[in-house]
Protein backbone atom coordinates (compact mmCIF):
# COMPACT_ATOMS: atom_id res chain seq x y z
CA UNK A 1 0.00 0.00 0.00
CA UNK A 2 1.18 3.23 -1.10
CA UNK A 3 0.06 7.08 -0.74
CA UNK A 4 0.15 9.55 -3.91
CA UNK A 5 -0.50 13.15 -4.18
CA UNK A 6 0.10 15.73 -6.76
CA UNK A 7 -0.67 19.77 -6.52
CA UNK A 8 -0.61 22.15 -8.85
CA UNK A 9 -0.43 25.62 -7.26
CA UNK A 10 -0.21 29.67 -7.47
CA UNK A 11 2.81 29.70 -5.02
CA UNK A 12 5.48 27.14 -4.24
CA UNK A 13 4.03 23.76 -2.99
CA UNK A 14 6.86 21.90 -1.85
CA UNK A 15 6.03 22.46 2.22
CA UNK A 16 2.52 21.67 0.98
CA UNK A 17 3.95 18.27 -1.03
CA UNK A 18 5.24 17.35 2.38
CA UNK A 19 2.40 18.26 5.09
CA UNK A 20 0.40 16.14 2.62
CA UNK A 21 3.12 13.06 3.07
CA UNK A 22 2.99 13.13 6.78
CA UNK A 23 -0.96 12.79 6.55
CA UNK A 24 -0.64 9.84 3.86
CA UNK A 25 2.57 8.03 5.88
CA UNK A 26 0.65 5.44 6.97
CA UNK A 27 0.12 3.99 3.84
CA UNK A 28 3.94 3.36 3.89
CA UNK A 29 6.28 4.06 5.99
CA UNK A 30 9.31 2.44 4.15
CA UNK A 31 10.65 5.01 1.95
CA UNK A 32 9.28 8.89 0.41
CA UNK A 33 10.26 11.44 -2.62
CA UNK A 34 8.77 14.26 -3.85
CA UNK A 35 9.32 16.16 -7.48
CA UNK A 36 8.54 19.81 -8.45
CA UNK A 37 8.71 21.41 -11.73
CA UNK A 38 10.09 24.44 -11.50
CA UNK A 39 8.66 25.46 -15.49
CA UNK A 40 10.68 23.09 -17.46
CA UNK A 41 12.92 21.72 -14.73
CA UNK A 42 12.47 19.16 -12.31
CA UNK A 43 13.74 18.86 -8.87
CA UNK A 44 13.77 15.45 -7.27
CA UNK A 45 14.21 13.97 -3.50
CA UNK A 46 13.71 10.58 -2.72
CA UNK A 47 15.10 8.45 -0.09
CA UNK A 48 14.02 5.08 2.18
CA UNK A 49 12.52 5.84 5.65
CA UNK A 50 9.64 8.24 6.95
CA UNK A 51 8.92 11.80 5.60
CA UNK A 52 10.20 13.41 8.32
CA UNK A 53 13.40 11.58 8.14
CA UNK A 54 13.84 11.69 3.98
CA UNK A 55 13.59 15.06 3.90
CA UNK A 56 15.42 17.84 5.65
CA UNK A 57 15.74 21.70 5.31
CA UNK A 58 18.28 21.82 2.94
CA UNK A 59 16.34 19.29 0.50
CA UNK A 60 13.41 21.66 0.59
CA UNK A 61 14.87 24.36 -0.33
CA UNK A 62 15.76 22.27 -3.62
CA UNK A 63 12.13 21.44 -4.21
CA UNK A 64 11.45 24.38 -5.96
CA UNK A 65 8.35 25.00 -8.51
CA UNK A 66 4.39 25.71 -8.21
CA UNK A 67 3.64 21.98 -9.26
CA UNK A 68 5.16 18.54 -7.91
CA UNK A 69 3.72 15.29 -7.35
CA UNK A 70 5.30 13.02 -3.85
CA UNK A 71 4.87 8.94 -2.53
CA UNK A 72 5.19 7.20 0.58
CA UNK A 73 5.77 3.75 0.36
CA UNK A 74 5.76 0.42 1.18
CA UNK A 75 7.53 -2.81 -0.55
CA UNK A 76 4.20 -4.41 -2.28
CA UNK A 77 6.74 -5.69 -4.76
CA UNK A 78 10.30 -5.88 -4.90
CA UNK A 79 12.32 -5.07 -2.24
CA UNK A 80 13.42 -2.50 0.46
CA UNK A 81 15.82 0.02 -1.15
CA UNK A 82 16.33 3.37 -1.89
CA UNK A 83 16.07 2.66 -5.57
CA UNK A 84 12.78 1.37 -5.68
CA UNK A 85 11.68 4.85 -3.80
CA UNK A 86 9.24 6.81 -6.23
CA UNK A 87 8.58 8.78 -7.95
CA UNK A 88 10.18 7.06 -10.79
CA UNK A 89 11.50 9.50 -13.87
CA UNK A 90 11.78 8.55 -17.60
CA UNK A 91 12.98 11.53 -19.59
CA UNK A 92 11.71 10.66 -22.85
CA UNK A 93 9.28 11.98 -23.92
CA UNK A 94 8.92 14.97 -22.15
CA UNK A 95 10.49 14.13 -18.95
CA UNK A 96 7.77 12.32 -17.06
CA UNK A 97 7.43 11.11 -13.73
CA UNK A 98 5.00 9.03 -12.02
CA UNK A 99 3.78 7.75 -8.12
CA UNK A 100 1.70 4.82 -8.30
CA UNK A 101 -0.38 3.16 -5.63
CA UNK A 102 -1.49 -1.07 -6.51
CA UNK A 103 0.20 -3.81 -8.46
CA UNK A 104 0.23 -4.58 -11.84
CA UNK A 105 -0.87 -8.52 -12.09
CA UNK A 106 0.42 -8.62 -15.68
CA UNK A 107 3.63 -6.91 -14.78
CA UNK A 108 5.94 -9.62 -16.11
CA UNK A 109 4.40 -9.31 -19.76
CA UNK A 110 4.39 -6.07 -19.67
CA UNK A 111 8.21 -6.24 -18.46
CA UNK A 112 8.61 -8.10 -21.83
CA UNK A 113 6.89 -6.22 -24.00
CA UNK A 114 8.10 -2.44 -22.72
CA UNK A 115 11.63 -4.47 -23.56
CA UNK A 116 10.77 -6.23 -26.82
CA UNK A 117 8.08 -3.61 -28.48
CA UNK A 118 8.80 -0.67 -26.77
CA UNK A 119 12.64 -0.68 -26.86
CA UNK A 120 12.53 0.52 -23.06
CA UNK A 121 14.61 -0.68 -20.10
CA UNK A 122 13.28 -1.31 -16.84
CA UNK A 123 15.95 -0.51 -13.97
CA UNK A 124 14.17 -1.61 -11.02
CA UNK A 125 12.15 -4.44 -9.60
CA UNK A 126 9.31 -2.29 -9.50
CA UNK A 127 6.16 -2.49 -11.51
CA UNK A 128 5.64 1.36 -11.21
CA UNK A 129 8.61 2.50 -13.50
CA UNK A 130 6.89 -0.40 -15.86
CA UNK A 131 3.53 1.85 -15.69
CA UNK A 132 5.46 4.89 -16.07
CA UNK A 133 7.15 3.57 -19.20
CA UNK A 134 3.65 2.35 -20.54
CA UNK A 135 2.38 6.04 -20.40
CA UNK A 136 5.49 7.18 -21.96
CA UNK A 137 5.55 4.93 -24.65
CA UNK A 138 1.49 5.91 -25.01
CA UNK A 139 2.39 9.60 -25.28
CA UNK A 140 5.10 9.13 -27.47
CA UNK A 141 4.05 7.10 -30.16
CA UNK A 142 1.46 10.02 -30.77
CA UNK A 143 4.55 11.45 -31.98
CA UNK A 144 4.20 15.26 -30.98
CA UNK A 145 6.52 18.17 -29.59
CA UNK A 146 3.47 19.46 -28.18
CA UNK A 147 0.70 17.82 -26.16
CA UNK A 148 -3.01 18.79 -24.91
CA UNK A 149 -5.31 16.95 -22.94
CA UNK A 150 -6.43 14.83 -25.44
CA UNK A 151 -2.98 13.34 -25.94
CA UNK A 152 -3.04 12.76 -22.41
CA UNK A 153 -6.72 10.73 -22.42
CA UNK A 154 -5.18 8.78 -25.37
CA UNK A 155 -2.22 7.34 -23.19
CA UNK A 156 -4.39 6.49 -20.20
CA UNK A 157 -6.80 4.60 -22.48
CA UNK A 158 -3.47 3.03 -23.81
CA UNK A 159 -2.48 1.84 -19.82
CA UNK A 160 -6.08 0.94 -19.63
CA UNK A 161 -5.62 -1.40 -22.61
CA UNK A 162 -2.33 -2.90 -21.57
CA UNK A 163 -2.00 -2.94 -17.76
CA UNK A 164 -4.06 -5.44 -15.62
CA UNK A 165 -4.38 -5.06 -11.69
CA UNK A 166 -5.33 -2.30 -9.78
CA UNK A 167 -3.70 0.96 -9.66
CA UNK A 168 -3.92 4.73 -8.69
CA UNK A 169 -1.29 6.67 -10.31
CA UNK A 170 -0.37 10.29 -10.44
CA UNK A 171 1.81 11.80 -13.36
CA UNK A 172 3.42 15.33 -13.94
CA UNK A 173 4.73 16.42 -16.97
CA UNK A 174 7.32 19.47 -16.76
CA UNK A 175 6.28 22.71 -18.17
CA UNK A 176 2.04 20.96 -18.94
CA UNK A 177 0.54 19.80 -16.12
CA UNK A 178 -0.54 16.67 -13.51
CA UNK A 179 -2.46 14.03 -14.37
CA UNK A 180 -4.35 11.32 -12.05
CA UNK A 181 -5.71 8.12 -13.72
CA UNK A 182 -7.67 4.93 -12.01
CA UNK A 183 -8.26 1.37 -12.73
CA UNK A 184 -11.04 0.38 -14.53
CA UNK A 185 -12.25 -1.45 -11.33
CA UNK A 186 -11.45 1.47 -8.79
CA UNK A 187 -9.86 -0.94 -6.80
CA UNK A 188 -7.07 1.13 -4.93
CA UNK A 189 -8.40 5.14 -4.06
CA UNK A 190 -7.90 8.22 -5.51
CA UNK A 191 -8.92 11.43 -4.45
CA UNK A 192 -9.22 15.40 -6.20
CA UNK A 193 -10.05 18.65 -4.86
CA UNK A 194 -9.45 22.85 -4.77
CA UNK A 195 -9.02 25.61 -3.11
CA UNK A 196 -9.32 29.07 -3.77
CA UNK A 197 -5.82 31.62 -3.15
CA UNK A 198 -5.62 35.60 -4.08
CA UNK A 199 -3.99 34.45 -7.11
CA UNK A 200 -6.52 31.81 -8.50
CA UNK A 201 -7.61 27.96 -8.24
CA UNK A 202 -5.17 25.48 -6.93
CA UNK A 203 -5.87 21.65 -7.46
CA UNK A 204 -4.77 18.59 -5.11
CA UNK A 205 -4.80 14.90 -5.89
CA UNK A 206 -4.49 12.65 -3.06
CA UNK A 207 -5.09 8.60 -2.00
CA UNK A 208 -7.52 9.87 0.66
CA UNK A 209 -9.75 12.67 1.28
CA UNK A 210 -8.50 13.29 5.03
CA UNK A 211 -5.03 14.97 2.80
CA UNK A 212 -7.44 17.76 1.30
CA UNK A 213 -8.86 18.45 4.39
CA UNK A 214 -5.40 18.93 6.01
CA UNK A 215 -4.12 21.45 3.28
CA UNK A 216 -7.29 23.28 3.17
CA UNK A 217 -8.47 21.76 0.22
CA UNK A 218 -12.30 21.19 -1.18
CA UNK A 219 -12.98 17.78 -2.03
CA UNK A 220 -14.57 17.66 -5.32
CA UNK A 221 -14.99 14.39 -6.10
CA UNK A 222 -13.13 10.49 -6.32
CA UNK A 223 -11.62 9.95 -9.86
CA UNK A 224 -13.72 7.40 -11.19
CA UNK A 225 -12.82 3.69 -12.23
CA UNK A 226 -11.31 4.53 -15.41
CA UNK A 227 -11.03 8.36 -15.06
CA UNK A 228 -8.11 10.19 -16.11
CA UNK A 229 -8.34 13.93 -14.30
CA UNK A 230 -5.37 16.48 -15.72
CA UNK A 231 -4.93 20.03 -14.41
CA UNK A 232 -2.50 22.11 -16.80
CA UNK A 233 -0.20 24.11 -15.00
CA UNK A 234 -1.97 27.19 -15.75
CA UNK A 235 -4.89 26.05 -13.51
CA UNK A 236 -7.06 23.85 -16.21
CA UNK A 237 -9.14 21.36 -15.23
CA UNK A 238 -9.96 18.44 -17.23
CA UNK A 239 -11.76 14.83 -16.76
CA UNK A 240 -12.04 12.36 -19.13
CA UNK A 241 -13.12 7.98 -19.12
CA UNK A 242 -10.42 6.18 -20.57
CA UNK A 243 -12.13 2.66 -20.24
CA UNK A 244 -14.50 1.23 -22.15
CA UNK A 245 -16.57 -0.90 -19.34
CA UNK A 246 -15.73 0.75 -16.04
CA UNK A 247 -17.05 -1.19 -12.63
CA UNK A 248 -16.61 0.48 -9.47
CA UNK A 249 -14.96 -2.20 -7.11
CA UNK A 250 -13.13 -0.65 -4.66
CA UNK A 251 -11.01 -2.78 -1.85
CA UNK A 252 -12.89 -3.24 0.79
CA UNK A 253 -9.81 -3.87 3.01
CA UNK A 254 -9.47 -0.30 2.37
CA UNK A 255 -12.13 0.11 5.03
CA UNK A 256 -11.87 -2.29 7.51
CA UNK A 257 -7.84 -1.32 7.93
CA UNK A 258 -5.65 1.05 5.93
CA UNK A 259 -7.49 3.99 5.38
CA UNK A 260 -7.58 6.53 8.14
CA UNK A 261 -11.29 7.05 9.81
CA UNK A 262 -11.40 10.60 8.68
CA UNK A 263 -11.15 9.69 4.98
CA UNK A 264 -14.42 9.70 2.57
CA UNK A 265 -13.47 7.16 -0.09
CA UNK A 266 -15.91 6.88 -3.08
CA UNK A 267 -18.60 8.79 -1.26
CA UNK A 268 -18.44 6.85 1.97
CA UNK A 269 -17.33 7.86 5.39
CA UNK A 270 -14.55 5.07 6.73
CA UNK A 271 -15.31 5.97 10.44
CA UNK A 272 -18.97 5.37 9.77
CA UNK A 273 -18.15 2.40 7.82
CA UNK A 274 -16.57 0.81 10.95
CA UNK A 275 -19.15 1.78 13.15
CA UNK A 276 -20.95 -0.24 11.29
CA UNK A 277 -18.64 -2.87 11.31
CA UNK A 278 -19.10 -2.93 15.24
CA UNK A 279 -22.79 -2.77 14.96
CA UNK A 280 -22.77 -5.86 12.99
CA UNK A 281 -21.03 -7.78 15.02
CA UNK A 282 -22.93 -6.81 18.01
CA UNK A 283 -25.69 -8.52 16.28
CA UNK A 284 -23.89 -11.48 15.35
CA UNK A 285 -22.93 -12.33 19.29
CA UNK A 286 -26.93 -11.46 19.99
CA UNK A 287 -27.85 -13.98 17.61
CA UNK A 288 -24.98 -16.82 17.85
CA UNK A 289 -24.67 -16.06 21.61
CA UNK A 290 -26.90 -14.41 23.45
CA UNK A 291 -25.81 -16.21 27.00
CA UNK A 292 -22.14 -14.60 26.70
CA UNK A 293 -20.64 -13.50 29.75
CA UNK A 294 -18.56 -10.67 28.58
CA UNK A 295 -17.41 -8.83 31.06
CA UNK A 296 -15.64 -5.75 29.09
CA UNK A 297 -14.83 -4.83 25.21
CA UNK A 298 -11.47 -3.82 24.77
CA UNK A 299 -9.97 -2.82 21.56
CA UNK A 300 -6.46 -3.58 19.74
CA UNK A 301 -5.64 0.25 19.17
CA UNK A 302 -5.74 1.56 16.88
CA UNK A 303 -7.29 0.89 13.61
CA UNK A 304 -10.23 -1.48 15.58
CA UNK A 305 -11.60 1.41 18.28
CA UNK A 306 -14.53 2.48 16.29
CA UNK A 307 -15.59 -0.56 16.02
CA UNK A 308 -15.36 -1.77 19.12
CA UNK A 309 -16.98 1.30 20.82
CA UNK A 310 -19.73 0.53 18.92
CA UNK A 311 -20.12 -3.07 19.56
CA UNK A 312 -19.51 -2.27 23.38
CA UNK A 313 -22.94 -0.07 23.01
CA UNK A 314 -25.08 -2.30 20.95
CA UNK A 315 -24.18 -5.06 23.23
CA UNK A 316 -24.32 -2.90 26.81
CA UNK A 317 -21.23 -3.82 27.75
CA UNK A 318 -18.54 -2.12 29.25
CA UNK A 319 -15.85 -0.37 27.15
CA UNK A 320 -12.22 0.24 28.17
CA UNK A 321 -8.76 1.26 26.64
CA UNK A 322 -7.11 -1.82 27.93
CA UNK A 323 -3.60 -1.29 25.58
CA UNK A 324 -1.08 0.99 25.34
CA UNK A 325 0.35 1.69 22.01
CA UNK A 326 3.95 2.79 21.03
CA UNK A 327 3.44 4.89 18.05
CA UNK A 328 7.18 5.02 17.13
CA UNK A 329 6.78 1.00 16.00
CA UNK A 330 5.66 0.18 12.40
CA UNK A 331 2.73 -2.03 11.40
CA UNK A 332 3.63 -5.82 12.16
CA UNK A 333 2.07 -7.49 9.45
CA UNK A 334 4.30 -6.10 6.97
CA UNK A 335 7.52 -6.43 8.56
CA UNK A 336 10.10 -9.02 7.04
CA UNK A 337 10.50 -11.82 9.01
CA UNK A 338 8.29 -13.91 11.89
CA UNK A 339 11.20 -13.44 14.74
CA UNK A 340 10.49 -9.08 13.61
CA UNK A 341 7.04 -9.65 14.28
CA UNK A 342 7.26 -11.43 17.45
CA UNK A 343 9.63 -9.28 18.93
CA UNK A 344 7.53 -6.19 17.56
CA UNK A 345 4.34 -6.82 19.05
CA UNK A 346 5.49 -6.62 22.40
CA UNK A 347 7.31 -3.38 22.18
CA UNK A 348 4.42 -1.97 20.48
CA UNK A 349 1.50 -2.55 23.16
CA UNK A 350 1.75 -3.19 26.53
CA UNK A 351 -1.19 -4.13 28.61
CA UNK A 352 -3.27 -2.21 31.65
CA UNK A 353 -3.53 -5.03 34.32
CA UNK A 354 -6.32 -3.65 35.90
CA UNK A 355 -8.45 -3.40 32.83
CA UNK A 356 -8.02 -7.05 32.54
CA UNK A 357 -7.76 -8.39 35.50
CA UNK A 358 -10.48 -11.49 37.05
CA UNK A 359 -12.59 -10.17 33.89
CA UNK A 360 -13.77 -12.26 30.84
CA UNK A 361 -12.58 -9.65 27.94
CA UNK A 362 -13.62 -9.23 24.56
CA UNK A 363 -10.71 -8.30 22.68
CA UNK A 364 -11.53 -6.55 19.09
CA UNK A 365 -9.14 -6.33 16.53
CA UNK A 366 -9.84 -5.46 12.82
CA UNK A 367 -8.74 -8.11 11.36
CA UNK A 368 -6.40 -11.12 11.68
CA UNK A 369 -3.76 -11.49 8.82
CA UNK A 370 -1.34 -14.18 10.11
CA UNK A 371 -2.20 -14.01 13.47
CA UNK A 372 1.35 -13.90 15.08
CA UNK A 373 0.26 -10.40 16.84
CA UNK A 374 -3.34 -12.00 17.27
CA UNK A 375 -1.60 -14.72 19.30
CA UNK A 376 0.43 -12.92 21.64
CA UNK A 377 -1.97 -10.30 22.47
CA UNK A 378 -4.14 -12.89 23.47
CA UNK A 379 -1.52 -13.97 25.82
CA UNK A 380 -0.51 -10.25 26.80
CA UNK A 381 -4.78 -10.66 27.79
CA UNK A 382 -4.08 -14.15 30.15
CA UNK A 383 -0.84 -12.03 31.68
CA UNK A 384 -3.04 -9.79 33.11
CA UNK A 385 -5.08 -11.49 34.47
CA UNK A 386 -7.68 -11.89 32.64
CA UNK A 387 -10.23 -15.10 33.57
CA UNK A 388 -11.22 -15.66 29.67
CA UNK A 389 -10.22 -14.05 26.01
CA UNK A 390 -12.50 -13.80 23.80
CA UNK A 391 -11.36 -12.22 20.30
CA UNK A 392 -13.44 -10.79 18.02
CA UNK A 393 -12.63 -9.47 14.32
CA UNK A 394 -14.35 -6.60 12.33
CA UNK A 395 -13.23 -8.73 8.97
CA UNK A 396 -13.81 -12.17 7.87
CA UNK A 397 -11.10 -14.75 7.95
CA UNK A 398 -8.71 -13.58 5.37
CA UNK A 399 -7.64 -17.03 3.92
CA UNK A 400 -6.17 -15.71 0.59
CA UNK A 401 -3.29 -13.55 -0.90
CA UNK A 402 -4.18 -10.14 -2.01
CA UNK A 403 -2.59 -9.41 -5.78
CA UNK A 404 -3.94 -6.06 -5.54
CA UNK A 405 -1.59 -3.51 -3.49
CA UNK A 406 -1.65 -5.15 -0.03
CA UNK A 407 1.29 -7.12 1.39
CA UNK A 408 -0.40 -10.24 2.48
CA UNK A 409 0.70 -12.18 -0.75
CA UNK A 410 1.76 -15.74 0.67
CA UNK A 411 -1.08 -17.94 0.95
CA UNK A 412 0.94 -20.28 3.70
CA UNK A 413 1.50 -17.12 5.81
CA UNK A 414 -2.34 -16.56 6.76
CA UNK A 415 -3.37 -18.45 9.79
CA UNK A 416 -7.22 -18.55 8.29
CA UNK A 417 -5.58 -20.11 4.74
CA UNK A 418 -6.78 -23.65 4.60
CA UNK A 419 -8.59 -23.81 7.94
CA UNK A 420 -11.84 -23.79 9.84
CA UNK A 421 -12.56 -21.10 12.29
CA UNK A 422 -12.90 -23.49 15.17
CA UNK A 423 -9.12 -24.34 13.86
CA UNK A 424 -8.33 -20.76 13.95
CA UNK A 425 -9.77 -20.10 17.25
CA UNK A 426 -7.69 -23.16 19.31
CA UNK A 427 -4.63 -21.71 16.89
CA UNK A 428 -5.14 -18.44 18.26
CA UNK A 429 -5.98 -19.66 21.67
CA UNK A 430 -8.79 -17.87 22.11
CA UNK A 431 -11.63 -18.80 24.39
CA UNK A 432 -14.17 -17.83 21.59
CA UNK A 433 -13.26 -16.17 18.34
CA UNK A 434 -15.81 -14.27 16.26
CA UNK A 435 -15.33 -13.29 12.86
CA UNK A 436 -17.58 -10.99 10.79
CA UNK A 437 -19.69 -12.56 8.45
CA UNK A 438 -18.66 -11.21 4.77
CA UNK A 439 -22.11 -10.26 3.75
CA UNK A 440 -22.31 -8.34 7.26
CA UNK A 441 -19.14 -6.52 5.97
CA UNK A 442 -20.18 -5.45 2.55
CA UNK A 443 -23.54 -4.58 3.93
CA UNK A 444 -21.63 -2.40 6.55
CA UNK A 445 -19.61 -0.33 3.70
CA UNK A 446 -21.88 -0.28 1.40
CA UNK A 447 -24.52 1.43 2.87
CA UNK A 448 -27.38 0.31 0.80
CA UNK A 449 -29.25 3.31 -0.85
CA UNK A 450 -26.57 5.91 -0.09
CA UNK A 451 -24.01 4.15 -1.96
CA UNK A 452 -22.78 4.56 -5.62
CA UNK A 453 -20.41 1.03 -5.30
CA UNK A 454 -22.39 -2.22 -6.44
CA UNK A 455 -19.46 -4.17 -5.56
CA UNK A 456 -16.07 -4.70 -3.51
CA UNK A 457 -12.63 -6.69 -4.25
CA UNK A 458 -13.14 -8.72 -1.23
CA UNK A 459 -10.54 -11.42 -2.92
CA UNK A 460 -8.76 -11.66 0.50
CA UNK A 461 -11.72 -12.97 2.08
CA UNK A 462 -13.68 -15.04 -1.03
CA UNK A 463 -11.12 -15.62 -3.41
CA UNK A 464 -12.42 -14.02 -6.22
CA UNK A 465 -9.88 -11.69 -7.90
CA UNK A 466 -12.10 -9.45 -9.93
CA UNK A 467 -9.72 -8.81 -12.72
CA UNK A 468 -10.26 -12.13 -14.35
CA UNK A 469 -6.55 -12.93 -15.01
CA UNK A 470 -5.63 -14.38 -11.58
CA UNK A 471 -4.58 -18.19 -12.31
CA UNK A 472 -3.46 -20.85 -9.41
CA UNK A 473 0.02 -20.81 -11.47
CA UNK A 474 -0.04 -17.05 -10.73
CA UNK A 475 -0.37 -16.91 -7.01
CA UNK A 476 2.13 -19.64 -6.82
CA UNK A 477 4.75 -17.84 -8.29
CA UNK A 478 3.49 -14.82 -6.51
CA UNK A 479 3.71 -17.02 -2.93
CA UNK A 480 7.72 -17.80 -4.43
CA UNK A 481 8.43 -14.04 -5.06
CA UNK A 482 7.02 -12.30 -2.00
CA UNK A 483 7.42 -14.75 0.82
CA UNK A 484 9.46 -13.65 3.93
CA UNK A 485 12.62 -15.52 2.89
CA UNK A 486 12.32 -13.88 -0.70
CA UNK A 487 11.47 -10.51 0.79
CA UNK A 488 14.36 -10.74 2.76
CA UNK A 489 16.81 -11.93 -0.39
CA UNK A 490 14.78 -9.54 -3.42
CA UNK A 491 11.87 -10.82 -5.05
CA UNK A 492 13.59 -10.66 -9.28
CA UNK A 493 17.26 -10.97 -9.25
CA UNK A 494 19.02 -9.83 -12.21
CA UNK A 495 19.45 -13.38 -14.05
CA UNK A 496 15.96 -13.81 -13.83
CA UNK A 497 15.14 -10.72 -15.89
CA UNK A 498 18.09 -11.40 -18.36
CA UNK A 499 16.72 -15.04 -18.85
CA UNK A 500 13.08 -13.55 -19.51
CA UNK A 501 14.29 -10.20 -22.08
CA UNK A 502 16.54 -13.60 -23.48
CA UNK A 503 13.18 -15.79 -24.08
CA UNK A 504 10.86 -12.75 -25.31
Amino acid sequence: MCGIVGIVGKYPINQFLYDALLVLQHRGQDAAGIVTSERERLHMRKDTGLTRDVFRTRHMLQLRGTMGIGHVRYPTAGVSCSAEAQPFYVNSPYGIVLAHNGNLTNAEDLTRDVYVDDLRHINTESDSEILLNVVAHELQVQNKLRIDENDIFRAVEGVHRRCRGGYAAVAMIPGFGVFGFRDPNGIRPIVYGKRETDAGTEYMISSESVALDTLGFELIADVGPGECVLITSDGRLYTQQCAPQPVLSPCIFEFVYFARPDSIIDNISVHKARSRMGKKLAAKIRREWSNHDIDVVIPVPDTSRTAALQLANALGIPYAEGFIKNRYIGRTFIMPGQKVRKKSVRQKLNAIDLEFRRKNVLLVDDSIVRGTTSQQIIQMARDAGANRVYFASAAPPVRYPNVYGIDMPAASELIAHGLSEAAVERELGADRLIFQDLADLIEAVQKKGKSLVDRFEASVFDGVYITGDVTPEYLLELERMRGDHARRQGSRSEETIIELYNNA
